[in-house]
């Protein structure tokens, strides 16, 4: 048995020609949804995620307000920059591109975004209410997987789910949305603290890795037929590459397709489905400014 390569490339394109095509619908009325994704410095991935973001927001048919700031950006002149925007209504998106210079605080950065246009869904308040199960902005990582399961018509009711990494940005938000009742997983998390991984791991339908390490997951941890969603991206040497390196997951992928019913690419599976999804809560953020559906 080999596993079905579940293509998150071609479901990402078809969750933005559906923004796209909403979004046209909007601009008939006069409204144009805008995001403004503010990065700070020169790290390399992030900028080549903002360029990701700014191509995915032309794309789709909305403004960019996107702020590239120096390195020596104060704290206070971000906070400045993010209440300016908070304050403008023609804005309805706000992301501030992670991980910040070390002399800027993200956490009161986080917190200084306004809720409603908290489109990465990091504000405790969006936090909270997806925890109690309100409507909220969905972190777009956890949200493209969840997705990723319905678009593919895997059962997700009553299975087991093993969440492998405990981040906030991926491990507790997809452990909270696996849980739901529309999903219906009974979820177990494990992290680096869980003493017997393999074993647990052993006994999922669905395995969703976010621990941030190659190899995590190995063919041996993975019974036959499980759903393998692996959310890592790691940069490993290769001489017979161009760049010198090449992308891998936190699984072993070549051994585990064999045993595994459906399985995530890297790169090529989760990645492009975190933009598809800010795509969806930029639009989703316009749509409530302006109080339409």
């Amino acid at each position: 048995m080999s596993a079905q390569i579940i293509d998150g490339k071609q479901i990402a394109l078809e969750v933005r020609a559906g923004v796209a095509e909403k979004v046209a619908a909007l601009k008939a009325k006069g409204i144009t949804p805008c995001l403004a994704v503010i990065l700070v410095g020169e790290n390399p991935a992030s900028v080549s995620y903002v360029t990701g973001k700014r191509k995915a927001l032309a794309e789709a048919g909305m403004t960019d307000r996107s702020e590239i700031l120096p390195e020596n950006t104060t704290e206070e002149e971000l906070l400045a920059l993010i209440d300016k925007l908070n304050k403008d209504s023609s804005v309805h998106g706000i992301l501030v591109q992670l991980p910040l210079p070390k002399h800027i605080d993200e956490d009161k950065v986080i917190m200084a975004i306004s809720p409603e246009k908290d489109v990465d869904g990091f504000h405790p308040v969006n936090v909270g209410k997806m925890v109690i199960g309100k409507k909220a902005f969905l972190p777009c990582t956890p949200h493209g997987i969840i997705v990723l399961l319905k678009r593919m018509g895997i059962e997700t009711s009553g299975k087991h789910a093993v969440v492998i990494g405990r981040s906030n940005i991926v491990g507790k938000p997809v452990t909270l949305l696996l849980a739901r009742r529309e999903i219906n997983c009974t979820v177990t998390m494990c992290h680096t603290g869980t003493k017997n991984m393999a074993e647990i791991v052993k006994q999922a339908d669905i395995i969703v890795a976010a621990s941030g390490h190659p190899h995590t997951v190995t063919a041996d941890m993975v019974k036959e037929g499980a759903v393998v969603i692996d959310v890592g991206v790691n940069r490993i040497p290769d001489a017979t590459k161009k760049s010198g390196f090449r992308l891998i997951g936190d699984t072993d992928f070549e051994a585990i397709k064999e045993k595994a019913s459906f399985i995530t690419p890297v790169p090529g599976g989760v990645g492009p489905m975190t933009i598809a999804m800010l795509m969806y809560n930029t639009l989703e953020a316009a749509e409530n400014a302006a109080d339409v559906k």
